[in-house]
């Protein structure tokens, strides 16, 4: 799992440091939960968790199962994320919400992970 502020260089450190190409990269939407588990990347678990929130599902509980039935391939995938728990607590409801889900997905992600790096001004730094 990688994760860090925006436009800090998580995808660029993930692709250089795998070896992993463009057209290996699964890009999250935030208008639909779903994941491509045959690419190595999973990017933007954010607009995952956004997406799950609009659908009042728990992201935490979607990713989990999604990596429980996949557990021989969800091994091999590097997840990223934008790190959306530091600045300002939003005002809108939903947008707290999310911000909490998200929070304790990464949480469970986390635990399952092997590697947990999170990445600040292009530098990444092994926290797991």
């Amino acid at each position: 799992m990688i994760f860090g502020g925006a436009y800090q260089g998580k995808l660029e450190y993930a692709l250089k440091k795998y070896n992993i190409s463009e057209d290996d990269v699964f890009y999250c939407s935030s208008e639909m939960p779903e994941m491509d588990l045959s690419k190595r990347i999973i990017y933007g678990l954010e607009n995952f968790s956004w997406a799950c929130e609009n659908k009042g599902d728990s992201p935490e509980k979607i990713l989990m199962d999604i990596i429980s039935s996949n557990e021989d391939i969800a091994s091999d995938i590097i997840f990223i994320s934008e790190d959306i728990s530091c600045g300002l607590v939003p005002m809108d409801k939903t947008e707290r919400s999310w911000r909490e889900n998200h929070g304790r997905m990464m949480i469970a992600l986390a635990n399952k992970c092997t590697s947990v790096e999170r990445i600040f001004c292009g530098i990444p730094m092994k926290i797991k």
